[in-house]
């Protein structure tokens, strides 16, 4: 009855809410990753990025001006990591804080001493735990074109992450998922990674996917969705998990997507082990 009345509610929201359709084509245009999407695939996205904008405040910060654009394009690549998944996976939260560009982010730590530290780091990007998505709107624009880079299905990754509690590289897996596989794959992955980092050798990520197992599955995440054929070359046992956890075969819709990158990176780890 309760969920009958939830979906009732929504369908009556989405009504009102939907984005238009000049501005939809207009969202779907500028972003890449959403091609090979069937009809029937972009019309779900619609929805759900219509559902997006209407649960989820949208607030400027640090002087940024909101333009007609900024919400339909955020809420399209938010949506796209559960686009076979549902809404409800992004329960607990309400309100993404957009900045023109790189912020400053406080955080406090305890030092061996047990003294508490407080200091400003850079960021283009942060999820809290049961509170806000934090993004830069300069670096959302600059990498639509880029390949593999994408700080929004960076921290919804993290949102997806944090439904386990802890951040550590292990959302909330399906019924037909053995925790026993993920791990032996994310794990596997994870410490090639790390090795690779520690010897300076090329890597297909972001180094700073090493920082922690949770920071390699946002990182992961963003290329599977962004560049499929180097994910599924370079870490096929990864690949599989994340189609079954998102449901979804970006392989099957961006095939070449990201090559040129996997020849250079291929081409580059060659010559570091000659």
């Amino acid at each position: 009855m309760l969920a009958t009345l939830k979906n009732w509610l929504r369908r009556r929201r989405l009504a009102r809410a939907r984005i238009p359709d000049a501005q939809w084509r207009a969202t779907v245009a500028g972003l890449p990753l959403l091609a090979g999407l069937s009809s029937i695939e972009l019309e779900r996205l619609r929805e759900l990025a219509s559902l997006f904008l209407a649960e989820k405040a949208l607030e400027p910060a640090g002087g940024l001006t909101l333009s007609p654009e900024m919400g339909p394009l955020i809420a399209a690549q938010a949506c796209l990591p559960i686009l076979n998944l549902g809404l409800e996976y992004y329960r607990g939260w309400r309100s993404v804080i957009l900045y023109p560009e790189g912020f400053l982010a406080r955080h406090e730590y305890t030092d061996p001493l047990g003294l508490v530290h407080s200091v400003h780091r850079p960021l283009i990007g942060e999820a809290w735990e049961r509170g806000p998505v934090i993004l830069s709107w300069a670096d959302i624009a600059d990498t639509r074109d880029e390949p593999g880079l994408n700080v929004v299905v960076h921290e919804m990754a993290h949102k997806l992450d944090m439904l386990n509690g802890e951040v550590n590289g292990l959302p909330p897996l399906h019924r037909n998922m053995a925790v026993e596989d993920w791990s032996r794959a994310f794990n596997a992955a994870y410490r090639r990674l790390c090795r690779e980092v520690d010897r300076g050798q090329p890597t297909v990520l972001d180094p700073y996917a090493a920082e922690s197992p949770g920071e390699f599955f946002a990182l992961i995440s963003e290329a599977f969705f962004e560049t499929p054929a180097l994910v599924s070359e370079i870490y096929p046992a990864v690949y599989q998990q994340l189609q079954a956890f998102y449901r979804q075969d970006p392989l099957t819709r961006l095939p070449d997507r990201g090559n040129q990158r996997l020849a250079l990176t291929l081409a580059d780890s060659a010559l570091a082990n000659e």
